[in-house]
């Protein structure tokens, strides 16, 4: 999630759907959505063989947030519902809004970088569960 979801939450959001391999289900949206993706952040995607021209900015729903297990936020601040028990961080990320490409494929790049620490935490906490449940300890993680 972030303010205009026209930019760094799109491209987590693309990012995630690709190292995800269909393991994991993702959301984006913004709390102000903007009328449509920041062209730059397009071009930097399809640079990396994404292609994000299709997608809208969404509108924040509440549900969505609370039907979530983690939720990454990059600057929306006290616009994201906050719900106990599911995981929040905090991404500090520069927006990509009015930046030439090359710091939008910076930006991208550290996106990049965070999403698959993310990815494969997620994963090892999911082989983990998988491992527990099979040996009937009956213990699950969120």
């Amino acid at each position: 999630m972030c303010v205009h979801n026209a930019g760094r939450s799109q491209m987590a959001a693309a990012l995630l759907e690709r190292h995800g391999a269909g393991r994991v289900r993702v959301r984006s949206a913004g709390s102000e959505p903007a009328d449509r993706l920041n062209p730059a952040v397009v071009e930097a995607m399809a640079e990396i063989g994404i292609d994000i021209a299709g997608e809208r900015p969404k509108i924040l729903q509440a549900d969505a947030v609370r039907a979530s297990d983690v939720v990454i936020t990059m600057g929306c601040g006290d616009a994201c519902p906050v719900f106990p028990g599911i995981r929040y961080e905090d991404w500090d990320l520069e927006d990509p809004a009015g930046k030439p490409l090359e710091e939008v494929r910076r930006i991208r790049d550290e996106i990049d970088g965070r999403v698959r620490r993310l990815a494969e935490e997620l994963f090892r906490q999911a082989e983990s569960t998988d491992r527990s449940e099979a040996s009937g300890s009956g213990r699950t993680l969120k």
